[in-house]
């Protein structure tokens, strides 16, 4: 029995019987579905995974700012930057020079961008 994952084929490996026992259970109707072995190896597996992950596979993280949050969101939300300055009053211009980051943002735009394009308070303050 394996107790730890050494390789990235090892970890491929368990990975795949993590999904046979996921199908498995979609088909039945859900984990409950599954006998104490499965039910007991899909946990051993599922935590030999996570240990691997936390050790050989290190998040990426990248540099968050306001110009990316923001720009990201209306393109979810398919507005431009005019349609914001419209949404939220203020001035294009205005708009501009925050997201480039040649004028700090004001509590009036950061409550605007927050209530009307959904942004989390909390993420806004962290980049600003």
């Amino acid at each position: 029995m394996l107790d730890k994952i050494r390789s990235k084929e090892q970890y491929e490996a368990i990975n795949q019987m993590i999904e046979k026992y996921i199908t498995k259970a979609t088909k039945l109707g859900g984990f409950h579905a599954l006998n104490k072995r499965e039910d007991s190896e899909l946990t051993r597996l599922t935590f030999l995974a996570r240990d691997f992950e936390q050790v050989m596979m290190l998040p990426i993280t990248f540099k968050q700012s306001l110009h990316s949050i923001v720009q990201h969101r209306l393109e979810e939300m398919n507005l431009n930057q005019a349609e914001l300055a419209e949404l939220i009053n203020v001035s294009g211009s205005k708009i501009s020079k925050i997201l480039s980051g040649k004028q700090e943002p004001d509590i009036h735009f950061l409550k605007s961008i927050h209530k009307h394009l959904g942004i989390d308070g909390n993420l806004l303050l962290r980049v600003i």
